[in-house]
């Protein structure tokens, strides 16, 4: 009874928001939202993740569901290994993420966590696409090139063993990281043989 008086005197945690931002140069929005939009293909673009595939429905209809995860090897063992440590298996975190809203004339689509093996109770992000404004047009024109954003708005609960700051820095990590992949695969040129 004096436990359960004492956790209900803790102060609440309050909800971790964050709103991230990534610059595409030398391509349009209209060439990046049908990557972003392709729900089930998240893997191609997210670094981290080496899994996603449709547990439920169409892609780009919402209510539908993808599994995504992320596998990490174990160290390679030395001679020097035990038999335990070189028996070390991959361990997976995973997530089932649900399509909540997508609207492809504004380009964002809102997705939240339904399970997941990494202790998130509550999750929920929108992914944009905007043109960059006129005068950040006007600069890439001068450079001769194009260029769009990626917005990444989200919240979540706290989530344990971590603090907001190391969350929101994986998250903003990822996030260049899959706008520079989706750059490079629409900057790419064909070479000639």
């Amino acid at each position: 009874m004096a436990m359960a008086a004492e956790e209900s005197s803790k102060p609440q945690q309050s909800k971790w928001e964050g709103k991230l931002c990534a610059e595409l140069k030398g391509v349009t929005a209209e060439q990046v939202w049908p990557l972003l939009e392709d729900f089930f293909n998240l893997h191609k673009w997210f670094p981290a993740i080496d899994t996603c595939k449709p547990l439920e429905g169409v892609s780009v209809q919402p209510g539908c569901v993808r599994y995504c995860a992320i596998t990490k090897s174990p160290p390679a063992p030395s001679s020097e290994s035990s038999a335990e440590e070189k028996e070390i298996a991959a361990t997976t975190t995973w997530a089932n993420e649900r399509l909540v809203a997508i609207d492809p004339v504004e380009r964002s689509l809102t997705y939240e966590v339904t399970e997941n093996s990494m202790g998130i109770k509550s999750y929920l992000a929108t992914m944009k696409v905007f043109q960059l404004s006129k005068a950040a047009a006007a600069e890439a024109a001068a450079a001769n090139s194009e260029g769009c954003k990626i917005e990444w708005s989200l919240e979540a609960d706290p989530i344990e063993g971590l603090t907001s700051e190391a969350f929101l820095s994986y998250c903003e990590s990822s996030l260049k990281g899959m706008a520079q992949r989706m750059e490079d695969a629409l900057c790419r040129t064909p070479t000639t043989l």
